[in-house]
């Protein structure tokens, strides 16, 4: 895994995309730590199917900087009455196996602990390069 991402520190007012790397530079299915202006650390990940998402670096169930470490996969939610279920993409923490959507932070598996949602920074691919929101979006529910 290439984890040589760089960050262009000159920008970062708050909501603004950023350079973060070359889409070379992220393997797939594996993530790569980013460092964004404010100091924020956070994880990026280019799935398969070419879908890029940024995510906390930090594990709110260890307290350590490692979620761009962690399992990527996926995982059935359920729908509601006659709706058929969406697969959504996760990440699995190293640490301690808990589970979050990459697409909404949402907890999947808190192994037996109390719910802790992450944050989720808005990300795409522009010109080749990954570009990652300098805030995270507003938390589910809020």
């Amino acid at each position: 895994m290439n984890t040589d991402a760089t960050v262009d520190t000159s920008a970062g007012t708050a909501g603004e995309m950023i350079e973060i790397c070359s889409v070379d530079a992220l393997t797939v299915e594996r993530g790569a730590a980013a460092l964004l202006p404010d100091g924020t650390q956070i994880g990026v990940f280019l799935l398969e199917d070419g879908s890029v998402h940024a995510i906390q670096q930090l594990d709110p169930y260890s307290g350590t900087q490692i979620l761009s470490r962690g399992l990527v996969g996926s995982h059935l939610v359920p729908g509601e009455g006659e709706e058929p279920g969406t697969i959504v993409p996760t990440i699995a923490s190293p640490m301690y196996k808990q589970a979050w959507n990459l697409s909404t932070g949402e907890v999947l598996d808190a192994g037996g602990g109390q719910p802790q949602p992450i944050a989720v920074y808005d990300a795409e691919i522009r010109d080749g390069k990954l570009h990652v929101a300098t805030s995270p979006r507003p938390a589910a529910g809020s």
